[in-house]
């Protein structure tokens, strides 16, 4: 097992670092910002009415609304990576990775903006004649049949990089700490294979539904989910707020000097890095995998996905992340090293909020892994479809319910590691059929934005 977590170890390591990932999905999202002059920033309110349907047209193509569009795409970003990826960055980069976690964000609009319109412009229909959207339908009819092996690239990365392991691998972490706390069962009885069995158990009941369910069920728990670790977080920030000032301070000074890990220009790089990788894993912004949930929406205006597909970066990680990074600097527990991943914020929330604390977070990451784990399921059944046909979609989820036992037992590090690389191997196409094609975009959104003026 050490062996492949060294490969996958090594293989995140050079993609993010030497090949330059993170360079391209963050610089990037700066090209996206200054090409689109920020305009689309500007229509935040109109983004909104988008997503509660007030520009909704019933006769336009696709699978579900804007409302479910979003809400399967939060189900994803909205998950593990707010709750032990903010943890794992901290620890790993110290406070000035989620300074740049922010940065990532921002420039993370942009890059969706540009994205996600791609995905409703360039849609294509799979082996049953279903339209469909994704990163890998843009490159086939957005750039040509001469660059589909990006195509293939991205949906090889994807059926593994859409494997829920690091959820389960957290989910069931926290809960077997609080069933071997709370009760006489020994630490060594092998509760992460049960857990991950009745995990398996669970999201089968969903998945094998198909996406009509997972819309559905996503857009009842994530805004609720949402609303309840908020609400727990806010409590925390606003019963500390004298502490608070001084926080982001620590956040700010450490973002550039690295003095939490490392110093000098090495500590920086650490800092910067942890807070990308973090970032994209969090609100997954130039990976693709939001391109294939707003590529199935019922809408034929590339631009309403576009500034739908915004909104998801500044909930995600803008509001969502830096409530989950406060509460855990407000507590010392950080810079021990005996906590990590879910522990550390499980810990912190229950510094200052006791039992109820432990509760939040196990309901927090319940809800959060699990919808996370309903939408990875369609994104990897979008890849397997486009790979190998419509009807592989259902080997695929038997795979992808394995896969969930296998996550339950191994080590954080590894889930981690695989995660990371193929997340990188799933940027590369994305991002290039994203600056190849945003001109075209730009183009639709000037004469968009300009339909609109006045209304």
């Amino acid at each position: 097992m050490d062996i492949i977590n060294n490969f996958f170890a090594e293989l995140s390591n050079f993609l993010w670092g030497n090949y330059g990932v993170a360079n391209l999905v963050i610089g990037g999202g700066v090209f996206f910002l200054i090409y689109s002059k920020l305009t689309p920033f500007k229509y935040f309110k109109h983004a909104f009415e988008i997503l509660l349907g007030k520009h909704d047209n019933p006769s336009d193509e696709g699978q579900i609304s804007h409302f479910q569009a979003l809400s399967t795409a939060l189900s994803s970003t909205v998950g593990i990576g707010n709750i032990a990826g903010v943890a794992v960055a901290i620890t790993l980069g110290g406070p000035g990775a989620l300074f740049w976690m922010w940065i990532s964000a921002i420039v993370g609009m942009a890059t969706k903006f540009f994205t996600c319109s791609l995905g409703i412009m360039y849609r294509g229909y799979d082996s049953e004649n279903v339209l469909q959207g994704g990163p890998m339908y843009v490159i086939e009819y957005g750039m040509g049949k001469k660059f589909k092996f990006l195509s293939y690239w991205f949906s090889i990365a994807g059926l593994v990089g859409c494997l829920s392991l690091l959820q389960v691998n957290q989910l069931t972490q926290i809960l077997s700490d609080q069933i071997v706390r709370t009760s006489d069962i020994n630490a060594s009885f092998n509760l992460n294979l049960i857990i991950g069995l009745c995990v398996a158990i669970l999201v089968s009941l969903v998945i094998f539904g198909g996406l009509s369910r997972i819309a559905e069920v996503a857009s009842r728990i994530v805004p609720f989910m949402v609303i309840i670790y908020l609400s727990a977080g806010l409590f925390i920030v606003f019963s500390n707020l004298s502490h608070v000032p001084q926080i982001f301070s620590t956040i700010i000074t450490s973002a550039f000097n690295g003095s939490s890990v490392a110093g000098g220009f090495a500590g920086t790089a650490i800092v910067i890095s942890q807070g990308f990788r973090r970032a994209a894993f969090s609100n997954e912004a130039g990976m693709g995998t939001e391109v294939m949930a707003i590529g199935a929406s019922k809408n034929n205006e590339p631009i309403k996905s576009g500034l739908v597909a915004m909104i998801g970066p500044m909930i995600d990680t803008l509001i969502v992340c830096t409530i989950t990074g406060i509460v855990i600097l407000l507590s010392n527990d950080w810079t021990s090293g005996n906590f990590s991943g879910v522990s550390l914020t499980q810990k912190s929330f229950s510094n200052h909020l006791g039992i109820v604390g432990d509760f939040v977070l196990i309901f927090s990451v319940i809800t959060f892994t699990l919808s996370t784990m309903f939408g990875y399921s369609y994104y990897g059944c979008k890849c397997s479809s486009y790979l190998f046909g419509v009807k592989s979609k259902f080997y695929y989820r038997i795979f992808y319910v394995i896969t969930l036992v296998v996550g339950s037992v191994l080590s954080l590090d590894l889930a981690v590691n695989i995660v990371d690389a193929m997340f990188a191997l799933m940027a590369f196409p994305t991002m290039i059929s994203a600056l190849y094609l945003a001109p075209r975009i730009k183009i639709e959104s000037e004469k968009y934005f300009r339909s609109i003026k006045g209304k």
